[in-house]
């Protein structure tokens, strides 16, 4: 394999991965703070490239409004979600509050396909789609800005949780509970954050991957299941090694269709991870023994 090769292997795999890290680091955002999976993860990213589209064709806003006010859109809907669904069953098991969000993500489906139907759409890219040369590889603008905004909501995350009081709450929130409750910290609050934030990181994804692959009513599924698995890779519970693990799972699909075959794309990426997870079942960068208190 040449330089040129890798490289373009490497670039297809970081750019589609940076979704599948996104949607992951929502995944990881949730759990912390409830410790129930959302399922609905894959929706909040259809919903940003599909309202992005959406407003592009309503409002015609321009583009970058275009995609704020969709991605402001899916936040919403991640706080209607957390109010209308899960707080008025909060007090039960964890696998009814999963089963609800398998709902939710199945009602949210079915309302974009009976609004805007089982059609395909597409969002211009951002600064055109003359490919750029880079040492025998040709990489479409839209990566760049794709690879971009990814690393610039992982270091905003970092240093919202890192950093500020309310990230720390949710921190405090995800370890104990009760403790942050006796310290003043609403629970309750916490959880409907970590909803916003999850739909926002997801929305994010969506509506800057669109304009390279394009959208419909049903990609929240694929996309679901890889920022699941990317989850499971890179360590259940730790958003920045789940953020990697999409990275590493994009790239491994990237490789594996080019090397081997397209349609084996997705086979190849769930077997590498299955040999992982029984080598390392807490994943690359989770704690090798770890337990909720």
């Amino acid at each position: 394999m040449d330089l040129g090769t890798f490289l373009q292997f490497l670039a297809a795999g970081l750019t589609v991965g940076s979704t599948y890290g996104l949607a992951a680091l929502g995944f990881t955002i949730i759990f912390n703070t409830t410790g129930i999976i959302n399922f609905a993860q894959g929706e909040f990213v259809m919903l940003g490239g599909l309202l992005a589209v959406v407003f592009m064709h309503w409002l015609d806003p321009g583009l970058p409004a275009a995609v704020v006010l969709a991605v402001l859109a899916t936040t919403i809907v991640g706080l209607v979600m957390e109010r209308l669904t899960i707080r008025p069953v909060q007090h039960t098991s964890v696998i009814n509050l999963i089963i609800v969000t398998i709902g939710v993500s199945i009602t949210i489906r079915g309302l974009m396909m009976l609004l805007w139907g089982k059609d395909t759409y597409v969002l211009p890219a951002f600064s055109g789609t003359t490919p750029i040369p880079i040492l025998g590889a040709t990489i479409a603008p839209q990566s760049f800005w794709i690879l971009g905004i990814t690393l610039l909501v992982l270091a905003a995350m970092r240093y919202f949780f890192s950093r500020t009081i309310f990230g720390r709450a949710m921190l405090a929130c995800s370890f104990e509970p009760k403790a942050a409750r006796l310290m003043g910290i609403s629970v309750e609050r916490m959880v409907m954050a970590s909803f916003m934030l999850s739909a926002f990181v997801g929305a994010v994804g969506g509506a800057i991957l669109t304009p390279l692959t394009m959208t419909s009513y049903d990609v929240g599924v694929l996309l679901g299941l890889k920022g699941f698995a990317a989850c499971i890779l890179g360590g259940l519970g730790n958003p920045f090694g789940a953020a990697a693990g999409g990275l590493l799972l994009g790239v491994l699909e990237a490789f594996g269709a080019g090397l081997i075959s397209s349609a084996y794309k997705d086979a190849i990426a769930f077997v590498v991870i299955l040999a992982i997870l029984l080598w390392r079942p807490s994943g690359l960068f989770g704690a090798p023994d770890t337990e909720r208190v």
